[in-house]
């Protein structure tokens, strides 16, 4: 069992609309504490084998100037890759970039995970409510792998009644970082926030004798 309320409140998020060279961006930040080295939790998101028992199957040339693509999902060239403290890709798209930076604390690691679109595709810091939840998802689950918590199959776990539980409780905590940010309307807000539940927690919002057993 997930300790849903603990999970979400392992989790730092931030939302901001940023100038950049290349124009105005929405970036979305999460952070968090892991009580494990750094060199291990490097390891953990860029070795292909421990990364498909926690996230998922990654294949590609996966080297700075090199690509990957996760199975499932997206795919992007990787950038820049100092070890084992900065991972910088395109993820999905030239212009969306994802940045993992770690860093030690003692004997624990710190993880920043930074992901910034153009504000012509997010429409406004709302947008992060598309991505946010589903990366919540993804440090949760590396935590419970550091842990010893190791599933069958990621991909099932992330689609089960809990894990939705956990992302439902996500996109509102999203919903409620966008809004004291100040960088979308109330409307803009509300027709995220119900796409996202559709998206990340889709069996529950089905009537309850709907939803799989």
């Amino acid at each position: 069992m997930i300790d849903i309320a603990s999970q979400l409140k392992a989790i730092h998020r931030e939302v901001g609309r940023l100038s950049t060279t290349s124009g105005e961006v929405v970036e979305v930040l999460v952070r968090r504490q892991y009580e494990a080295p750094v060199e291990d939790v490097w390891d953990a998101v860029t070795d292909p084998e421990r990364l498909r028992r926690w996230f998922l199957p990654v294949s590609g040339d996966l080297r700075p100037g090199g690509s990957f693509q996760l199975e499932g999902n997206a795919g992007g060239e990787i950038l820049v890759c100092e070890a084992p403290n900065r991972l910088r890709v395109t993820f999905g798209s030239a212009t969306s970039i994802v940045e993992l930076r770690l860093a030690a604390d003692g004997d624990a690691t710190v993880l920043e995970l930074a992901h910034t679109v153009p504000i012509e595709l997010a429409g406004s810091g709302a947008g992060s409510l598309y991505v946010g939840p589903g990366w919540d998802g993804a440090v949760m689950g590396l935590g419970l792998f550091l842990a010893g918590h190791v599933v069958e199959d990621p991909v099932a776990a992330a689609n089960s009644l809990e894990t939705q539980e956990f992302s439902r409780g996500s996109v509102h905590e999203w919903a409620a970082v966008v809004d004291s940010s100040g960088t979308a309307t109330a409307e803009e807000i509300t027709a995220a926030t119900e796409v996202s539940l559709a998206q990340f927690a889709p069996d529950l919002t089905k009537p309850e004798g709907d939803r799989p057993s």
